[in-house]
């Protein structure tokens, strides 16, 4: 069996100062084209990396075209969006007579004046190969899920952990759902329930009361004709109509088990939606509390600048609230300033500089922070991911 594969893959918050450029996506290794793809994903925790591992399992010929996963920023430029798009229908167009197709999405991308970014890149997709190819797509658990995409697709499958490290297990599954209805004659349908809610933060699936949720998602799962089934808290930081959580399932030739399951679901989660917020406190109304715990690390998140959702990751909130408190054993991890590390950078490992630090990026992140710092330790910040953590 011959089955193209790509991803197009951007979680964009609507809200952020912070563009998205094609150096977005050329960063990072974030632009990957052809067999490189699958040099580079090989045994990595990453839904391509999934797909690989699904292919070789089952025999597949996996046709890589192309791979664009920049960081969350704001809505990719139209004209930008629509050149990567084009790359990834040319790469599936020149494979050939395909079987099937293994997509990685995101769930929450948006372009300037495309709401629906997974609807719009499944419908073009859908368009080459036609209603006979089978697309299956593995999504972020902080989805935003469209009825277009469900429409369109014949399986979407979004990850069940946060902290998200099932990447590759999702991957691979999508690899093992394709070949059941290559091989066996699954004919999948999927049905959608949105929910009229936004997820709060308490998502930790290893936890109570999110790992209650994955549990009954699982029984959903075991049930005779059901395919798969997933649960989508949403993205936030989407200002579009189909922001909000939702629960999707797969039943075997079978739309209504499909919708009952998912409809059953989206009652028990919207019934229980005061579970899944949490008390937001200021880090000053923590500080008592962190000193009189007698175990350390005590650990802060800045929720509202979270760069792995798009923001701009300057605030400066946190570290003055620190300096306030004339804290002599804390950390700060970590501050993005571009203007800074090229000072850093340039001055070299152990110098001692006077600089202004985060703040920025818009005057909602605060007033940069005049500090004294030594520097220890230069980095490209380049790893390689492959699990768990």
């Amino acid at each position: 069996m011959r089955v193209a594969t790509g991803a197009l893959s951007h979680e964009t918050s609507t809200f952020t100062p912070v563009p998205t450029t094609r150096e977005s996506y050329e960063a990072r290794q974030g632009f990957l084209r052809g067999d490189e793809i699958l040099t580079h994903f090989r045994g990595a925790n990453t839904p391509i990396g999934g797909f690989i591992a699904g292919a070789d399992a089952h025999g597949f010929e996996l046709i890589p075209t192309i791979c664009a996963e920049p960081h969350p920023s704001g809505p990719t430029p139209r004209a930008l969006f629509d050149e990567i798009l084009d790359e990834l229908l040319d790469g599936i167009a020149a494979a050939g007579a395909i079987d099937g197709v293994l997509l990685e999405l995101h769930g929450a991308m948006v372009a300037e004046g495309v709401d629906d970014g997974e609807g719009h890149i499944l419908e073009a997709v859908r368009r080459l190969v036609g209603p006979a190819v089978p697309i299956v797509a593995q999504l972020d658990i902080h989805s935003n899920i469209s009825h277009r995409m469900v429409a369109i697709a014949d399986v979407l499958i979004g990850r069940e952990t946060y902290p998200e490290v099932d990447m590759a297990a999702r991957g691979r599954e999508c690899a093992d759902v394709l070949q059941r209805i290559l091989g066996e004659g699954l004919r999948p349908e999927m049905a959608l329930c949105q929910l009229p809610m936004a997820w709060g933060m308490n998502q930790v699936t290893a936890h109570p009361p999110m790992r209650q949720a994955i549990e009954y998602l699982h029984q959903i799962e075991a049930r005779p004709g059901i395919v798969c089934a997933s649960i989508a808290t949403c993205f936030p930081l989407a200002d579009i109509p189909d922001m909000g959580a939702s629960v999707y399932v797969v039943a075997d030739c079978d739309r209504a088990l499909a919708q009952a399951c998912a409809d059953e679901l989206g009652a028990w989660i919207f019934e229980r939606r005061a579970d899944w917020q949490l008390a937001m406190p200021t880090t000053a109304d923590l500080l008592p509390a962190a000193a009189a715990a007698g175990s350390h690390p005590v650990i802060f998140a800045d929720r509202n600048d979270n760069t792995g959702g798009g923001s701009p990751g300057d605030s400066t909130g946190m570290l003055q609230a620190f300096l306030e408190a004339d804290l002599e054993d804390a950390c700060v991890l970590y501050i993005v300033d571009p203007e800074v590390i090229a000072i850093c950078q340039a001055a070299g490992v152990g110098a001692v500089l006077d600089l202004d630090v985060g703040g920025k990026s818009s005057p909602l992140q605060g007033a940069p922070c005049r500090m004294r710092a030594e520097v220890v330790a230069l980095s490209d910040g380049a790893f390689r991911y492959d699990g768990p953590m």
